[in-house]
């Protein structure tokens, strides 16, 4: 019997998605997730957050559930500030999907779940300041996506006419971020919501 680990993190603001570096120059500038807990050999992250971007983060030492975990009917939501006062317009912009740059190409993201937030969520605050207010009024929107390209919600609020001043990610499937704190890591004996069995035989 091979027994599996899962764990839950809040990844903070100005973490890599990744464990360590091979370069020594990266390892004296940037911050891993190897510094937050002593995870076991051959932990995984399941999807990624940038660099700039934080919440929920889940991870296993089991490949064959984070595949599964990276299916394409998994949702993803995120609360975005965006720079402004965002519009009812650019809320069905995003709901209709917009068109961003991938590499060199251009992509029509997929229709997604999109919606202005009465008033900014309940989250810890973050390690960097986001900006002084006197520049102008911020809002926050929910944005539920099933794919995950490279900085795509923060490509698409820009291309709505919205820049991404602050993106966290609250749920990942029918897993929430709930009241974890940035840099906590929490172990679980399964990752709610998946239908595939947390420890097989081997």
């Amino acid at each position: 019997m091979t027994v599996h680990r899962h764990f839950l993190l809040f990844k903070p603001y100005g973490y890599l998605s990744q464990f360590t570096s091979e370069f020594e120059r990266e390892k004296r500038k940037k911050r891993f997730l190897g510094e937050l807990y002593d995870f076991p050999v051959g932990t995984m992250a399941i999807g990624r957050l940038d660099e700039h971007s934080e919440g929920l983060l889940l991870l296993t030492t089991d490949g064959r559930l984070s595949e599964q975990m990276r299916r394409k009917d998994i949702e993803k939501e995120y609360y975005v500030q965006v720079d402004g006062l965002i519009t009812d317009a650019a809320v069905a912009q995003l709901q209709g999907g917009v068109e961003i740059g991938l590499r060199d190409e251009r992509y029509q993201t997929l229709p997604c779940r999109a919606h202005r937030l009465p008033a900014p969520p309940t989250l810890p605050a973050r390690g960097r300041r986001i900006r002084d207010e006197r520049h102008g009024p911020t809002s926050w929107v929910s944005i539920t996506v099933t794919e995950g390209k490279f900085r795509q919600v923060r490509k698409m609020t820009a291309a709505a006419g919205f820049p991404t001043l602050r993106l966290v990610r609250v749920r990942v499937g029918g897993i929430v971020l709930a009241n974890l704190q940035p840099g906590e890591v929490r172990e679980v004996a399964e990752l709610p919501g998946t239908n595939y069995p947390m420890n097989p035989a081997a």
